[in-house]
């Protein structure tokens, strides 16, 4: 299923292991990386951070990835987990030529509509602090803060958008 989105964005659903969302996941991981430790990545370091936090299960059954594309650029990606009663979003990436684009909004509003056509009522997230763009996309598209509901280690900010 391919959605069309703010005119010229475009997100279609693919496997984690195709070779665009592989690139576009080592990308998101060193940003991730990079922005936590505040200095450029290691060798070996973003390999492991891949390892730690696998993609491989945002695919049927058990996920979705999606990949935006702005005009014919490759352009950023964002997945499901499902859960029994709700969704997770995850890796939610623009590459930074395409930021301030609409990109981001372009994302959550497919991700929602995969989350309503599966029949999933509400999407949760977890952020980190240095993620400030982030929190306030969410923000913006009506994700609110809510109680910690996972454990993760760079957990340190949970939202919750309720898709009524």
């Amino acid at each position: 299923m391919t959605s069309t989105l703010r005119s010229t964005w475009v997100t279609t659903a693919v496997h984690p292991d195709q070779p665009d969302a592989a690139l576009l996941l080592r990308e998101y991981m060193t940003e991730m990386v990079v922005r936590y430790h505040r200095r450029p990545a290691r060798p070996g370091e973003v390999d492991a951070a891949l390892a730690e936090m696998p993609s491989d299960d945002l695919a049927h059954p058990t996920g979705v990835l999606l990949l935006a594309h702005h005009g014919a650029d490759l352009a950023g990606c964002a997945g499901l987990r499902w859960w029994p009663d709700w969704a997770e979003m995850t890796r939610v990436f623009i590459r930074p030529a395409h930021r301030g684009a609409g990109g981001g909004a372009a994302l959550l509003a497919a991700l929602e509509q995969r989350a309503r056509a599966a029949g999933v009522d509400r999407i949760r997230l977890d952020t980190r602090n240095d993620l400030v763009e982030a929190r306030a996309l969410y923000a913006r598209h009506g994700y609110v803060e809510i109680p910690a509901y996972s454990q993760g280690p760079y957990a340190e900010h949970w939202f919750e958008n309720r898709l009524c």
